[in-house]
């Protein structure tokens, strides 16, 4: 790995990462409040599931830091302290991901789109010219196999519900306008491409996503809205974080702050 690409990486890397752990921590507060038994314990599943690979992304970061000639591996300490610990405009996470809610709708349709744009991310990455990084998506793209299978066969049991149709379409106009952060880039990205880190850059994967949400939940992909149109300038991750990310952190970091040793 050249010194050229190695920032470039690195911001990627706490962009997935930053992602797969706050979207596994909204999976997790669905334990006990999901509609029924069996999809409280399966949500609450996938979202251990996110959370693993959020720390798998966390350990590169930690490898990237400590240079190609240490012998030595992150610690569980050192990985929650890159996870929970970091100043506010060191996250790279996007609004997609912040967003609270307290609607099952929402949580399915979320859950649904997240697992569509986490698949095609992956893919990215799949033959990576970095190694670890391709390792990582061999392991976390079987995972997501059966949470994409989870998500679909939930939406065609609730789509032959008229009710339970409006309510998720209602629930995808209200993620449609973060769609385009999901995508936002990350820096360096063209350095990466290049060096073949990533296949295409993060930006590549608004439209099929887009193109995804219409086919699944039925709708003319013009009903959509128009394509984000900000200048990707304003999408890249390191520009802000949304009104939701300080409440959610605080609520993910109450434990931690009662005993800062604690691993998760």
């Amino acid at each position: 790995m050249s010194e050229q690409v190695t920032p470039g990486l690195r911001d990627f890397l706490l962009s997935f990462a930053d992602d797969e752990h706050f979207i596994g921590q909204q999976h997790t507060e669905w334990i006990g409040v999901a509609p029924f038994l069996e999809e409280d314990l399966a949500l609450a599943s996938i979202g251990q599931d996110e959370l693993g690979h959020a720390a798998m992304l966390y350990e590169l970061v930690l490898d990237l830091d400590r240079g190609p000639d240490s012998d030595s591996e992150a610690t569980d300490i050192e990985i929650d302290r890159l996870a929970y610990r970091r100043t506010d405009g060191e996250y790279r996470s996007c609004a997609f991901t912040e967003y609270p809610t307290t609607d099952w709708a929402e949580a399915l349709v979320r859950h649904w789109i997240y697992d569509t744009f986490e698949a095609m991310r992956w893919d990215l990455v799949a033959s990576s010219s970095y190694q670890p990084l391709a390792n990582a998506a061999v392991r976390a793209g079987r995972e997501e196999t059966f949470h994409l299978r989870h998500a679909d066969a939930l939406i065609d049991t609730l789509s032959t519900n008229a009710e339970a149709i409006s309510r998720l379409r209602t629930a995808v106009d209200v993620f449609l306008p973060m769609v385009g952060g999901l995508a936002g880039v990350t820096e360096n990205e063209d350095d990466l491409v290049a060096a073949g880190v990533i296949s295409a850059k993060s930006s590549s994967l608004h439209e099929p996503l887009r193109a995804a949400i219409a086919e699944r939940f039925g709708i003319d992909h013009t009903d959509l809205g128009p394509t984000d149109s900000k200048p990707e300038s304003e999408l890249r991750r390191d520009s802000g974080r949304s009104e939701h990310f300080a409440p959610m952190i605080s609520r993910m970091r109450e434990v931690f702050d009662l005993d800062p040793t604690a691993i998760w």
